[in-house]
């Protein structure tokens, strides 16, 4: 299967892999025949890539390191968690959680034995989420890269399970944001966003008397918008004063925000993802969190047409666990010319050839 921009969807084409919408529903099932109908209906529902068969990507798969159902499960119980604290208190919003400890810990071992038990780079496909569950699969999402990038760094089991929570709830205090400003369907004026901010110190608020979690789980919550350079908030700390757990959070939050759909903003493929967060290594950025992210994450998914730096173009069939950046090739195209038969190229093997560009809007012409 190959993944394409529904820019150049069209009448005829053959979906590859099943659709999901934001409820875990499937919306368009897999070897369906693409129609007007069906292209009208996802570029309302936003969708901007999808998977199609066909024949330059046929037998290439993608497979998520989180099933379909485990996310469905895994986001639906952090769904219920969060609305249990919506508009109350800081004090009575620690109660309910201490009262969902055991959901929300039971989460993080399922989705940590998920990652630590699977030897493959981390492969999260977000294509079909709808923005207004944004904030539950984007703490779903949070949580899977920040036990990647821990699990990459040699954490402890102990460890990465807090951070596991840390991920899991560094959002929480979003929960107290005015529902019209945190589902705004467009960019926040500069008033509003003032208060979005506020969302990390009434995250702290309510985590801090937890009396189930460590209280670096608060610290989680309060520090993961801090940047090594100071220009973060809510206290605009430095380097040496933001917690190292706090520093892989705010890697993972960044990387799946630009990385997912958003309402007034297209989403990033990952290697566009993984570049916004480089241009803030060591910066904003702490240096070993931004390589482990490099070193534990997808860069090109499976079924990406690539046109590569000597002008052969090519699909990625499979991933290279030791230099997750340098996938294997399907080699289809050469000069701008089809191959009668295509070729396997290893990037690692033949280093001086680079990635130029992922060309999801290219269109195949077989004659």
């Amino acid at each position: 299967m190959r993944l394409i921009s529904i820019n150049v969807l069209t009448t005829g084409m053959v979906i590859g892999r099943t659709i999901w919408n934001e409820a875990g529903h499937p919306l368009l099932q897999k070897n369906v025949v693409v129609s007007d109908g069906i292209i009208k209906r996802l570029k309302q529902l936003g969708i901007q890539y999808l998977y199609i068969e066909d024949e330059i990507s046929s037998g290439i798969e993608i497979e998520e390191t989180v099933s379909h159902a485990k996310r469905t499960k895994a986001v639906k119980q952090i769904t219920e968690s969060f609305n249990k604290v919506k508009g109350l208190n800081s004090y009575s919003a620690s109660l309910v959680l201490d009262q969902q400890s055991k959901v929300i810990g039971e989460l993080v071992d399922d989705l940590l034995n998920s990652v630590t038990k699977n030897e493959e780079i981390l492969t999260i496909l977000t294509d079909t989420l709808i923005y207004d569950e944004y904030i539950y699969q984007h703490s779903f999402q949070v949580t899977l890269y920040s036990l990647a990038i821990a699990k990459e760094l040699g954490y402890s089991y102990a460890d990465l399970k807090t951070i596991g929570i840390g991920a899991l709830l560094h959002d929480v205090g979003k929960m107290v944001i005015p529902t019209d400003i945190l589902l705004k369907p467009g960019r926040l004026t500069d008033e509003e966003y003032e208060t979005m901010k506020k969302h990390a110190r009434y995250g702290f608020d309510i985590l801090r008397n937890l009396h189930t979690v460590s209280l670096l789980v608060a610290h989680c919550a309060f520090q993961h918008h801090e940047r090594l350079d100071g220009s973060g908030y809510p206290r605009g700390l430095v380097d040496y004063e933001i917690h190292p757990f706090a520093k892989i959070i705010a890697v993972a939050d960044v990387f799946d925000a630009v990385t997912s759909n958003r309402v007034y903003r297209k989403k990033m493929l990952p290697s566009q993802g993984i570049e916004i967060i480089e241009s803030g290594k060591g910066t904003m950025f702490d240096s070993r969190v931004v390589d482990a992210l490099k070193r534990s994450i997808v860069h090109y998914p499976n079924g990406s047409i690539v046109l590569l730096s000597d002008g052969r173009r090519g699909v990625v069939a499979k991933q290279n666990i030791e230099n997750s950046a340098l996938p294997h090739i399907r080699i289809f195209e050469e000069n701008n010319t089809l191959l009668k038969s295509t070729y396997l190229l290893s990037l690692a093997a033949e280093k001086s050839v680079l990635i130029e560009k992922v060309e999801t809007d290219y269109i195949v012409n077989i004659e």
